[in-house]
Parts: C-alpha cells; structure tokens; sequence
C-alpha cells in the first residue's frame, strides 16, 4: 500500500515534494496510517488536531494521544479546542456540520498563518461511496455524485484509491496504533447506518464492488465535465457582464431545450435553493424576483439580471449640510467652491450655490418626482426620464438622488437640473464630483 500510494502522489501530486504539508490528524486509524505514509515518504509534515469536546475524556484522550505521538516523531504540533455544541446552537446547524465548519476554517488559517502549503486529510474509498450514497438518498444533481475530488484548491486527499480493508491491512502490518471513536459503533447517523448495513450488502452483492464503484465514478466525472464544457459555450452566447451585474438572455437561452440545467449550472453558486421559481422567472413579467441569501435575479423584459443584494441601511435618506465637504456613504462625494466654471461630465456639475437650500438629501427615487433635464426643454417626470433612457428596473432601485428642498438638483453621474447649474454670472460656484 505504501508504494500504491507514493505512486499515486508522484503520478497526480508530482508538486508535493519539497513542499510544507499539514496533516488533519484524528487519532483515528485512517489519519494515523496516513501520518505513518507521510513519515515513510520523508515529506516535511505538520499535525493539526481539532478536540471539539463532544466526547468527554474520550476527546482528551484522542489530544494526548496525538501529543504523544507528535512528540516521538518529533513533528510539529497544532491543536485546537472548539465548544461545538455552543457553536452548533449559535449558528442552528447540525453538530456534524458544527464540526465540519469550525474545523476547516481553523485548518484555512493555519495553513495562512504557520506557511503550509496543502492540508492532506485521511478520506478514503469507502469514504467515497458512503457519500456517494448519502447524495444519493437525499436527492442530488449530477455533481453530487461526482464524489469526493482528489483535491479541493489547498486541501488534497492523498488516500482517495485505497480501501478501508488495505488502510486496516497496514496498520496490521506496521504496528500502527490508533483510538477508536465509540461513536462509529453507534447507527445514530446516516453515514453510519449506511456503513454498517448498506455497503456491507453491495460489497456481497459484488465481491468486485468498489472497483466497479471507482470505474462508474470516472464516468461520471466525464458526464460531469461533458456538462460543464457545454455550459460554458451555451454561457458565452446568452449571458454578458454589464457593470456589477450579470444579463443572461431569454430569447437565447430558450433556443436550448435543456434552458433548466444550464440556468442550474450558472446560478447554483449564488446560493439560490427556489429552482422552480427561477425556471419560471424566464417566462414571467417584468418585476417577477427571487432571492437568494445573497443575491437578487430579476425579470427585466427579455433578461434575467443578477445582481448582488444591497447593503440594506436603516434609512434611505443621507443629509450634507453647508460645511461638508466630502461623503463616503452612500456614494463617495466630494463639494469644494471655486471660482471658474469647468467643463461638466456625466460625474461632475457645477452648481449656483445661492440657489441650494441646506441641507441636502441624497436618496432614491420617489412618486411623483421630476427635473428639467440639462440639455432639454422643459420638465420631465423622473419615470420618464428613465424609461427614455432604458433603465431595467434595477437601475431604477439603484439611481441615487441629489436633492435640495424636495427638488433634484441631479440624477447622480447621470443628468444634472438646469434650474441648479452654475452660469458666466454665478458668484457662489459650487462643484460637485462623484468619485
């Protein structure tokens, strides 16, 4: 097992060798042997150990046991206690994903912090299975039975090919003492129950069962990336980048008698999870939205816009008194006075002073709302002015208002009101700019 392994690292992870590794160590018998192939293959190594003290002395024992070991072979040592149960209640998730959490963003600053370059964790191929398996009892797309990959950005999993049955062999084999976790005897889990009484009959079924699982695993990896590549193409022809949002097109994308799946494909990072709602969206009105924790996707004629949630504030209305000379929030606004008037652009006005009344507003739109556009003939009600100009509705929610009196003296970055604009005879020029 030992060359199986090194083959399979100098065949995949050629780029392992001279570099700084991090190795998740529960005291368990995976991570134990996977720190003896480690040690065997003379790369430089570092145990992390997370206790989160759901155990009792159990735990403690698994950090002492850690200790000891780390201290004969003389291997750097990190160790982190973690009230999970607090954690799990504070966050309301489940103590498995508790644990999961708190143990990989301690992993991610570690790796930061002590300069090392890949974490390297003890999953194996039944691993793989159960997992593949769990997906699949609870419902999954394609990627969900992918498995687990070999290697996620910095962490790698060197032990992906190698059986449960071989890891126990070795340890056999090499002495290698481990702690067994009294919590893998119990069925209280779902991978547990499936460990115990599902894989047990598959691999009776089929004495060559997780061969046959790692070749079935392969093919759909390339359905996956088959998948992908298709997303990509059919992406460049309906979906561009406009400012901070993304504009996928309907009209395109239903060419496509599978719309659904690439619309999947493409929003499934967003952390949308009302998939109905979306595939609806593209033959809904316009102002049809849905959310996401994150991120808003509308219908805007023949678009879905997606764009990111705005910072909500407790007040939609922002004053600048007489003696401000700059603003950082809502928009990065500077005023200074000068003596000659410049030439304006869509970001810069010149204004008569005298004509202001303080203080200022800065908000959005509201009902009822209108200027005299510079550059035109009289008034225009704001509703108009933007659908002249073609604004979605989400440009609508997103145009800030410079406002004096109830008045807009400019649509910021867009159109100024003549009403306000500085002339040869203004004394008081004041200058406006956004930055």
């Amino acid at each position: 097992m030992l060359k199986k392994v090194q083959h399979h690292l100098e065949k995949n992870f050629p780029y392992l060798q001279g570099k700084r590794l991090l190795l998740a160590v529960s005291g368990g018998i995976d991570s134990m042997v996977l720190l003896d192939i480690c040690k065997n293959l003379h790369l430089e190594i570092g145990i992390a150990h997370c206790n989160f003290q759901l155990r009792g002395n159990e735990s403690d024992g698994d950090e002492l046991f850690i200790k000891e070991k780390a201290n004969q072979l003389q291997i750097p040592l990190f160790i982190q206690k973690f009230d999970t149960k607090k954690f799990a209640n504070d966050t309301k998730l489940s103590i498995q994903l508790a644990a999961r959490k708190l143990r990989y963003d301690w992993f991610n600053k570690l790796l930061e912090i002590e300069n090392y370059d890949f974490l390297l964790t003890a999953h194996h191929l039944d691993d793989q299975v159960e997992t593949f398996l769990i997906n699949l009892t609870r419902g999954t797309g394609l990627e969900g039975l992918t498995g687990i990959p070999a290697q996620n950005e910095t962490i790698i999993r060197p032990l992906l090919e190698v059986s449960r049955a071989e890891i126990e062999n070795y340890a056999e084999l090499n002495q290698i003492k481990w702690r067994e976790d009294a919590s893998n005897a119990s069925d209280k889990y779902l991978r547990n129950k499936i460990r115990h009484h599902v894989v047990p009959v598959l691999k009776e079924l089929n004495a060559s069962f997780l061969t046959s699982f790692q070749d079935t695993l392969g093919y759909l990896n390339a359905a996956n990336a088959l998948v992908e590549d298709a997303s990509e193409l059919v992406y460049e022809k309906a979906v561009e980048i406009k400012d901070d949002t993304i504009q996928i097109n309907c009209n395109t994308l239903l060419a496509y008698k599978n719309y659904k799946s690439y619309l999947y494909q493409w929003l499934k990072q967003y952390e949308f999870t009302a998939w109905n709602d979306i595939y609806e969206l593209v033959h809904a009105q316009s102002g049809k939205q849905v959310f996401s924790s994150t991120h808003l996707l509308l219908k805007d004629r023949d678009y879905l816009i997606l764009s990111q949630k705005t910072i909500s504030v407790e007040e939609n209305t922002f004053f600048i008194d007489e003696n401000t000379k700059s603003l950082k929030f809502p928009l990065n606004i500077t005023l200074c006075q000068i003596d000659d008037i410049l030439e304006p652009t869509k970001n810069v006005i010149f204004v008569d002073q005298e004509k202001l009344v303080f203080p200022l507003q800065i908000r959005k739109k509201k009902e009822g709302d209108y200027f005299y556009p510079s550059g035109m003939e009289g008034k225009k009600k704001l509703s108009k002015y933007f659908k002249d100009e073609k604004y979605s509705l989400l440009d609508k929610e997103k145009q800030w208002l410079l406002i004096s009196n109830d008045d807009i003296i400019w649509v910021v970055g867009k159109r100024a009101d003549k009403r306000f604009l500085a002339n040869i005879k203004t004394k008081n020029i004041l200058k406006i700019e956004l930055k």
